[in-house]
């Protein structure tokens, strides 16, 4: 009651009629409006205009990201590669390890810039490039493949990048740094990208032998079994061979044996970014985003040849010593990702199992081989990525499965396949591989040996006698790595600073030695 007496005030009725009017005009106008909007977006004239977009707008992009990011992991093997081989190296040549890994990424990515791309994947004849020098003349994407060009050369960077560290694994502890700038840049800048372009140029001789070489088959290397391990590994030899063995080392025919590393830990840990690494290296190799199935192979294959390897290299050893060796177990699994990446694109998982299985006894075979030729190679690079390299290669002629074409930038096309000798193929594809390999070997290791005795007549090549007893560390870059322990009345050399821009060594006993290193 009191309620209705309240509404009988000529201004409270007021008040409620013109509320409520308002609100109903408000619910009208949004009503209205969403009608109007509706019938816009419904009329062919105020609908949004459908954009048509071409295939490459989308394939282009999607294959653009694909090798932008597995260029990223292949770039990051070069801290597995620092790892490993300052691991497996003595700790008074780390910092040199380090150094030259790093000083070699800058120079080969200037050289490649400047001409080695042009050499490896410019236009030319079947022996040589000679288009994009400094990558002038680059169109947006590069010949058929939907990858932004410059994208493209990065992840082609990042191979000659791995190609030249392989080189430096077994000249480690008695090369000087001037020479290994001399011996990085025929490398980096010649070797690589020549060979590269027999096998991956437009138009290279490898990669279109006539059909009367090969019955038909032409060399293939889907990820660089050959163009980057085995080239590095020949360089690598070459290197060995012309340095001659570090001071004090003594082989097992001799009645010495490999001198030990000196942090496994560091080591192991670089080999498993190795592996990782290899995630690019391999599965990047389609150029494509869309051959979804081949990637998915191609990791699966990956993996299973590393794990292969890295079983049966550990196995094999295992009689000798009646020890569980790390470092051949680490070397051993490198071995099986390096035989895997020229023929996992074609092969199936139980053939990269067997791929793999197999490089992990000839790692240490190759080991064996080398120490009874008295050559001194510190992280088993030439075992690693030469013999395991070879056997890769080698393999696709036995175990391609017929089924597996070449990756597209839309798919994959399978109007030629494969197909290796255990699948019907006959001895076409393997006389193919013979050929690749052989011609890498031969021709490589030949130039290699020449570049590396012209080297050393430079007399930058070696060290001299007193820097490696030094170390290459104190020697050539001023510096250890780590804080050094020394026992009691045991001398060691202290870097005192002297006018700037000089310094020189001053020997003291450990009393003398400032308390941070006591």
């Amino acid at each position: 009651m009191k309620k209705l007496r309240m509404f009988k005030d000529p201004g409270r009725r007021k008040y409620f009629y013109t509320l409520l009017g308002g609100k109903v005009l408000g619910v009208a106008i949004a009503l209205v409006g969403i009608k109007v909007v509706a019938g816009l977006l419904d009329t062919p004239a105020g609908a949004a205009e459908a954009v048509a977009h071409k295939a490459n707008d989308l394939i282009n992009p999607v294959n653009t990201m694909w090798v932008l990011v597995t260029a990223f992991l292949v770039f990051f093997m070069q801290a597995g590669f620092m790892a490993l081989e300052a691991g497996f190296a003595r700790s008074r040549e780390t910092v040199n390890v380090l150094m030259e890994c790093v000083f070699d990424t800058c120079l080969c990515g200037i050289l490649f810039w400047a001409f080695g791309f042009a050499f490896m994947f410019g236009e030319g004849n079947g022996w040589i490039g000679h288009q994009y020098f400094l990558l002038h003349g680059a169109p947006a994407t590069y010949g058929t493949t939907g990858v932004a060009f410059l994208a493209f050369w990065l992840f082609q960077f990042a191979f000659a990048d791995t190609c030249s560290t392989v080189t430096s694994g077994a000249m480690v502890g008695r090369t000087g740094f001037v020479g290994d700038i001399f011996y990085s840049t025929v490398v980096s800048g010649f070797i690589y990208p020549i060979f590269g372009h027999w096998v991956w140029g437009p138009g290279g001789w490898l990669a279109n032998l006539p059909k009367g070489v090969a019955g038909g088959a032409v060399f293939r290397d889907f990820a660089g079994s050959t163009v980057v391990h085995t080239v590095g590994a020949a360089v690598a030899i070459a290197g060995a061979i012309a340095l001659g063995p570090r001071l004090g080392r003594v082989f097992k025919r001799d009645g010495g044996g490999p001198l030990p590393p000196h942090d496994l830990t560091i080591g192991a840990i670089g080999a498993v970014i190795l592996w990782f690494g290899w995630y690019g290296f391999n599965p990047g190799s389609t150029l494509s985003a869309l051959d979804f199935v081949g990637i998915g192979r191609v990791a699966a294959n990956t993996t299973l040849a590393a794990c292969a390897a890295g079983l049966t290299g550990v196995f094999f050893v295992y009689p000798r010593f009646k020890k569980w060796d790390l470092g051949m177990s680490c070397n051993a699994l490198l071995g099986g990702l390096v035989a895997i990446t020229c023929p996992c694109y074609w092969v199936s998982p139980a053939g990269a199992v067997i791929i793999g299985a197999i490089a992990g006894i000839i790692v240490p075979l190759g080991v064996d081989f080398l120490e009874w030729c008295r050559i001194d190679d510190p992280i088993g690079a030439v075992a690693v990525h030469g013999f395991a390299g070879i056997w890769g290669t080698l393999s696709l002629g036995l175990f391609a499965t017929g089924r597996f074409g070449v990756p597209t930038p839309d798919g994959v096309d399978t109007s030629t396949v494969v197909k290796g000798l255990f699948y019907g193929g006959g001895l076409s594809q393997l006389k193919a591989q013979f050929i690749g390999s052989a011609t890498c070997v031969i021709v490589v290791t030949a130039f290699a040996l020449l570049l590396m005795y012209v080297v050393h007549l430079t007399g930058t090549l070696r060290v001299s006698e007193t820097g490696e007893l030094e170390g290459l560390d104190m020697h050539e870059h001023g510096t250890h790595a780590y804080h050094m322990e020394f026992g009691q009345g045991v001398s060691y050399t202290q870097l005192v600073a002297s006018t700037p821009g000089t310094r020189k060594r001053k020997t003291v006993k450990k009393d003398e030695a400032p308390a941070e290193v006591k």
